[in-house]
C-alpha cells in the first residue's frame, strides 16, 4: 500500500530548474499522481514551509535516503497500491528481486512516467573489496567486529557507498544563491542594536564599538592638552596620537636647559643623548634593517655631517660617532676655525678614534650625491655666521648635492633657511621654525618632569614608548 511508505526519507530531483528536495514522506496520492514531503529540505536548505507537494510530471528522479521497515507496520487501506522491483547484483553476479515501490502517472501525451528508484550494483565479483562488504552485509556483522548485528548507524558509516548517486554535480552557484547575506547582516546589526541599547539601559559606556587599538577599559576622556607653557612660541604642533605640543621661544628653552645643567644634566650626557637618538633616526632614514646588513658590506651608506664650532657642531659630531660604529661611511666637514669650544674639541677627538673621515675643505666632499647630509652649521647665539665664506659655500654644496638633508637643532630664522632640510630634529621642545616644507621631529633628551617646573612648565611626556616622535602642523 502507498501508506507503507510513509514516514521514509526521500531526495527528489526536478531538474535543474526546480533543484533538488529531500525530506520525510507525509503522503503518496495514486490518483493525482503526486507525493508529499515533511520538513523539506532545497537543495540542502531547510525549506521555510513544513510540507511541499510534488507531482510526478515535474520528478526526473527519486531515491529513498532511508526506508521503513514495512514487516511490523499494519497495512492500511487508504491509498493506491505501489509495486517496482530494481536488480540488485550480489557477491557471485546473482540476481536478486527486491520489491520497491513506483507511483505511475499520465503524460500529455498519455504515456505512464514512473518515478524510477535508482540504485547502482556493487562491482561484482572483480572487485574483492565491494564483495568483502557485501558478504559482511548479508552476514550482519559490523565492520571491524564479531558477533554483533550491524547498526543503522554503522551501516551509513562503513557501507561501501555502492548506493550513492555520483552522476549529479552539487549545484554550487544555486546553493550559494540561496543565501540571503543582506539578511543575516541586519540580523546581526539588529541584535548588537538591542544589545548596545541594554546596556545603556543599565548605565554602562555607550560606545560599545572598539579599534583593535582602543583601550576598552578607558573610563575618562583622553586630555590632548598635557602640555602648557608660560610663554607660548606662536606654532603649536600634535603628535601621531593627537597630543597637542606647543612651540617654545627660544629664551625659554635655554632657561630650560640651564635648570636641566643646574640638576645634573650636563652638557656631556645631553650631547650623549642626543647623538643617539638622531643617529637612530639616522639609520631609520637611511634605510633600517633594510640596507644594513652584514651580506650588504659593498652597498655601505655614506653620510656627510656639516659641522660648526659650536655646541649644535658638537651634537652633530656626536651622532657621526655612533653611525661610524654602526659600519656608516662618515665624513666630517669641519674647518680649521681659530678658536673652537671645549665641548666641539672634545667630541673630534673621540670621533678621531672611529673609522669615520675628516675634512676641512669643501673640495674635499664628494661631488657625487650621498645618501643623507646632517645639517649642523647653524648656532643659536651666533646669528654671523650665516654671513661667512665657508658657511655660504657649505650651504651651496648641500644644496646642490642632491641629497635629503636631516637639519638637528637649526637656528630660528624668521626670513629663510639657508639649507633645504628634509626632516627636521628638534630637542626637548620645539622652537618656533620657519614655515617650510620639512618634516618635524622632537627628540627626548632626557630633561625630568620637575625641572619643566621649575621653569613654569607644565609637562607630560608625549614620547610614549620612543625616544623620537613625528610631529604635525595641526
Amino acid at each position: 500500500m502507498a501508506t507503507d511508505w510513509l514516514g521514509s526519507v526521500v531526495s527528489i530531483n526536478c531538474g535543474m530548474t526546480l533543484g533538488v528536495y529531500q525530506g520525510e514522506v507525509s503522503s503518496v496520492d495514486h490518483s493525482s499522481q503526486t507525493i508529499s514531503l515533511r520538513q523539506p529540505y532545497h537543495n540542502g536548505v531547510r525549506c521555510p514551509v513544513p510540507e511541499v507537494t510534488f507531482s510526478a510530471m515535474d520528478i526526473k528522479e527519486l531515491k529513498f535516503l532511508d526506508i521503513q521497515n514495512t514487516a511490523n507496520k499494519p497495512s492500511s487501506g487508504q491509498g493506491a497500491t505501489t509495486e517496482a522491483s530494481i536488480t540488485a547484483s550480489g557477491r557471485h553476479g546473482q540476481s536478486n528481486r527486491v520489491s520497491q515501490p513506483h507511483v505511475t502517472s499520465s503524460s500529455s501525451h498519455s504515456s505512464t512516467a514512473p518515478i524510477t528508484i535508482l540504485r547502482r550494483a556493487p562491482t561484482g565479483s572483480s572487485n574483492s573489496r565491494g564483495g568483502t562488504q557485501a558478504t559482511q552485509k548479508k552476514n550482519g556483522v559490523r565492520n571491524g567486529g564479531a558477533g554483533g548485528p550491524m547498526r543503522p548507524k554503522d551501516d551509513e558509516c562503513f557501507r561501501d557507498g555502492a548506493e550513492e548517486d555520483l552522476d549529479t554535480d552539487f549545484d554550487f552557484e544555486g546553493n550559494l544563491a540561496l543565501f540571503d547575506k543582506a539578511a543575516v547582516f541586519s540580523q546581526i546589526d539588529g541584535t548588537n542594536g538591542n544589545r548596545s541599547q541594554h546596556l545603556s539601559a543599565q548605565g554602562e559606556h555607550k560606545h560599545q564599538n572598539y579599534r583593535h587599538d582602543e583601550n576598552i577599559l578607558e573610563v575618562k576622556p583622553v586630555a590632548y592638552r598635557q602640555i602648557t607653557v608660560p610663554q607660548h612660541g606662536g606654532k603649536e604642533y600634535c603628535t601621531d596620537s593627537g597630543l597637542v605640543v606647543p612651540s617654545v621661544p627660544y629664551e625659554l628653552h635655554k632657561r630650560l636647559l640651564a635648570a636641566a645643567e643646574r640638576r645634573g644634566l650636563t652638557l656631556e650626557r645631553r650631547l650623549e643623548t642626543i647623538g643617539v637618538c638622531s643617529c637612530q633616526m639616522a639609520l631609520t632614514l637611511l634605510g633600517g634593517p633594510n640596507r644594513l646588513t652584514p651580506k650588504n658590506v659593498h652597498q655601505k651608506p655614506t653620510v656627510v655631517l656639516l659641522c660648526g664650532p659650536h655646541i649644535q657642531g658638537a651634537q652633530g659630531i656626536s651622532c657621526g660617532r655612533h653611525l661610524a660604529n654602526h659600519e656608516v661611511e662618515v665624513i666630517l666637514f669641519l674647518p680649521n676655525f681659530l678658536k673652537m669650544q671645549e665641548s666641539v674639541t672634545s667630541e673630534v677627538t673621540l670621533y678621531s678614534r672611529t673609522s669615520g673621515k675628516q675634512v676641512a675643505s669643501l673640495k674635499d666632499l664628494p661631488t657625487s650625491p650621498v645618501d643623507l647630509v646632517i645639517n649642523c652649521l647653524d648656532c643659536h647665539e651666533n646669528r654671523l655666521l650665516r654671513e661667512q665664506s665657508w658657511y655660504q659655500s657649505a650651504a651651496d654644496w648641500a644644496n646642490s648635492n642632491r641629497a635629503p638633508v636631516l637639519s638637528i637643532d637649526p637656528a630660528v630664522n624668521e626670513q629663510r633657511q639657508d639649507i633645504e632640510a628634509k626632516w627636521t630634529l628638534s630637542l626637548g621642545l620645539p622652537l618656533p621654525l620657519t614655515e617650510t616644507e620639512s618634516r618635524v621631529y622632537l627628540c627626548d633628551i632626557g630633561i625630568p618632569k620637575l625641572v619643566f617646573q621649575e621653569v613654569g612648565i607644565s609637562y607630560h611626556s608625549p614620547f610614549g614608548c620612543k625616544f623620537v616622535i613625528p610631529l604635525h602642523s595641526p
